[in-house]
């Protein structure tokens, strides 16, 4: 028995050579095949004209079922390539680049083919390398699949997120905090259209959407509510709902979507505009609750009841400004909104002067332009100006600075609408915004008091709601992970992520119970989230060798980290993102992951073929991040931009899961430069972990010094942000690493 179980457990490397896409053709395979047998030590080597090819794909499954080969390394094309092709089961799959990291950046030229070849070779032992070191993750089968979704809010995005996961087969709660759905656009008289010809305003459809809520019976309600705790992790939340009355009822969800809306910026704060001084100045949303009052009929103004024959609207008002109290972003929907609420005007009657005054106009969405040009043709004037102030008076007066005219213009009108704009229910600030904020008011000698409602009241020692972005929306990236947060399973949509109208924030709330429903699944699996969803590994440590430095703790992106009463790291699988942030962070090297760990990155770089300085072959290595970074080598390989083939590639999860250890053992093997190529990082970042590349950023920027204490020159480690498009950057920034090296010359540490 003792035998039989060393033989399940033994370690049997399959090599697999494709000769296709032109590799047999620049490559000599045969030798290919002696390096992974020699010195990669593969039990099995074998090659094929197309490996992704039905036959090939058998080949190996074959080796797999009756060789015990449980290691397949695919010499083929780039691991973005052909993922479903070699999705083998049960064995670990590794992938060696030779199609886009080899022949497709180097020249077809006959003095060229010993360093290409010398450059596939090196790819062989690091695939086998890396096949020797990692293992296959297992599911811990500990969880089991929880369908509930809660929602926090039930405005036109809530009740969308909660309908569209209805719709799949998933049970929803809505919590909203008033004693009716329907949230903002439920006091709209009507929306922006969302269908050709875009030429009027439409129902909002807010009392259908109500009525479809409150007869599904896949979906509970929970009025006059809050969210009084939120704890746990994606698959096994527990929130606590509150009511007004003051009764709790706790339940369990696999995933949230906060749908929390926004609140109309304070135009208390414009007294320029004459706003509470006069009756007469409104908001788009005060204007909305006249028009509904009106009901098609004429628009009488607040402080007379005088039916309206001329209105003002003026655009951003308070918004895309520096200036202290303001809003610096655009809110998006409030030209679109302005167009709209100036055509209940002319839609009532063509002879109220209406104008909209504004500095650019926005209209975004499918059909914004045809419903501008719509307002034009019903007689609504556009002037181009900046509202310097409103005059009080029997009627408002509107000072301005006419753009087109180039000068100072006034305007007496019977109503003022302020295009005020959005301010995000996001709950309050992170720790760390809090902790910044809090600093600058001891600065002041203030009193500092965090005035803005919880929604989530999460259970974090990050804090009580998802991070917010400067702005103050909650943080998401809008390309590259929209509806993603920073706390696992709990996905942001509508205002509350970022500005938008009313058929945008639909389209968003889909997205997001989308991913919540994806997410909900995942974590039942024991797999991972975006954007290594369906990875199963999940990170450990030997205990004997932690120092509690609680590094991991603090530096982890996702609040997946605590401490056990004896202060040892605890990971939470399903807050977990596999991102290995908490490796790199990691000074004793404890933390690793089944198949992606120090030594199977650390025993790829050790694997390459370091030539002596008198061959004057340079090694350069590149840690690429798999998300954007080496995505754009491949686009850069599939434009037939060349690199040096100097270059050896090892992509990593996320720059911050890069442990100093690499660039060590990388400098002491005799390598003559490193490249760290991770995503941009600051506000608009783009890092799929949040803050993986600023960390590595401020990590490595402490390397320099310890190459000077080693005589090494600190410009042979270089770190760089790269963003996925960046397709002509990658190469030029090796090729600038290959002249700086055959300046500064060969590394002193080359055996």
């Amino acid at each position: 028995m003792a035998d039989e179980k060393k033989i399940a457990v033994e370690k049997k490397i399959g090599a697999y050579i494709c000769n296709g896409c032109g590799i047999g053709e620049r490559l000599d395979s045969s030798q290919l095949e002696t390096t992974a047998k020699r010195d990669g030590k593969a039990a099995i080597c074998q090659q094929h004209d197309f490996l992704c090819s039905e036959a090939g794909v058998k080949m190996i499954q074959d080796d797999i079922d009756n060789e015990g080969v449980n290691r397949v390394v695919i010499a083929a094309c780039s691991r973005r390539a052909k993922t479903e092709a070699f999705a083998f089961k049960d064995v670990v799959v590794i992938r060696s680049n030779l199609r886009e990291g080899v022949i497709w950046v180097r020249p077809d030229e006959d003095d060229q083919r010993e360093t290409t070849q010398e450059m596939a070779d090196d790819y062989i032992r690091m695939g086998c390398a890396e096949a020797k070191y990692a293992n296959i993750p297992s599911a811990s089968g500990q969880q089991s699949v929880n369908k509930n979704i809660l929602i926090a809010g039930g405005g036109i995005s809530g009740m969308t997120a909660a309908l569209e996961a209805s719709k799949a087969g998933y049970p929803c709660t809505i919590v909203e905090k008033s004693s009716a759905l329907g949230g903002a656009t439920a006091q709209l008289y009507k929306k922006i259209p969302t269908r050709a010809p875009y030429a009027d305003p439409e129902d909002t459809g807010v009392d259908a959407m109500i009525a479809a809520v409150e007869a599904d019976s896949n979906i509970t309600v929970f009025l006059n509510s809050t969210l009084t705790n939120t704890a746990g992790a994606p698959g096994r939340f527990t929130a606590d709902i509150s009511t007004e009355s003051g009764s709790t009822e706790t339940k369990e969800f696999g995933a949230i979507v906060q749908a929390s809306g926004f609140t109309p910026y304070d135009a208390n704060n414009l007294p320029e505009f004459a706003y509470g001084k006069n009756k007469d100045v409104v908001t788009q949303m005060e204007l909305e609750a006249l028009a509904k009052t009106a009901n098609g009929g004429a628009i009488k103004r607040p402080s007379d009841g005088k039916e309206v024959s001329s209105v003002l609207f003026i655009q951003c008002a308070g918004q895309r400004s520096t200036k202290a109290g303001h809003l610096e972003h655009c809110s998006g929907y409030c030209c679109s909104a302005s167009i709209k609420e100036a055509m209940y005007f002319k839609d009532q009657n063509t002879a109220i002067d209406t104008t909209v005054l504004y500095t650019d106009l926005r209209t975004p969405g499918a059909g914004g332009e045809n419903f501008y040009r719509s307002g034009q043709n019903k007689g609504v004037i556009f002037t181009k100006g900046i509202a310097s102030e409103v005059v009080d008076g029997a009627n408002p007066t509107v000072k301005f600075k006419d753009l087109i005219l180039d000068e100072d213009v006034s305007m007496e009108v019977d109503l003022v609408v302020l295009a005020t704009g959005m301010v995000a229910n996001a709950g309050q600030p992170t720790r760390a915004e809090i902790t910044l904020s809090e600093n600058e008011a001891k600065e002041a000698g203030t009193e500092y008091k965090v005035s803005v409602e919880s929604i989530l009241n999460l259970d974090y020692r990050q804090g009580k709601d998802v991070p917010h972005m400067t702005n103050g929306f909650a943080d998401s990236h809008f390309i590259c992970f929209p509806y993603e947060t920073q706390r696992t399973g709990i996905y942001t949509a509508g205002p509350t992520r970022r500005p938008m109208d009313t058929r945008q924030a639909m389209d968003d709330a889909t997205g997001a119970a989308m991913k919540a429903i994806s997410e909900a699944e995942n974590a039942g699996l024991g797999k991972a989230a975006h954007p290594r969803v369906a990875d199963l590994s999940f990170p450990s440590f030997r205990q004997e060798g932690c120092t509690q430095c609680k590094r991991c703790t603090v530096e982890c992106p996702f609040g997946a980290i605590n401490e056990t009463e004896d202060g040892y790291p605890e990971f939470n699988e399903s807050r977990c993102r596999r991102c290995g942030t908490c490796m790199g962070a990691c000074p004793v090297r404890v933390i690793s992951f089944e198949n992606y760990s120090i030594d199977t990155v650390g025993q790829q770089l050790k694997a390459v073929d370091i030539p002596d300085e008198f061959d004057e072959k340079p090694r350069i290595l590149v840690l690429a991040c798999e998300n954007d970074a080496y995505p754009a080598l491949d686009m850069a390989a599939q434009n037939r931009l060349e690199y040096s083939a100097f270059t050896r590639i090892i992509p990593v999860r996320c720059l911050g899961s890069v442990s100093l250890s690499w660039i060590t053992d990388s400098m002491n093997s005799g390598y003559d430069g490193v490249i760290l190529m991770g995503c941009p990082s600051g506000d608009d970042y783009q890092c799929h972990f949040v803050k993986g590349s600023a960390m590595a950023q401020e990590r490595m920027s402490k390397v320099g010094d310890t190459l000077e204490t080693l005589s090494l020159e600190k410009e042979r480690v270089q770190t760089y942000e790269i963003s996925i498009t960046d397709i002509q950057k990658v190469p030029q920034l090796i090729n600038e690493m290959a002249e700086t090296i055959e300046k500064i010359g060969m590394s002193p540490f080359k055996f």
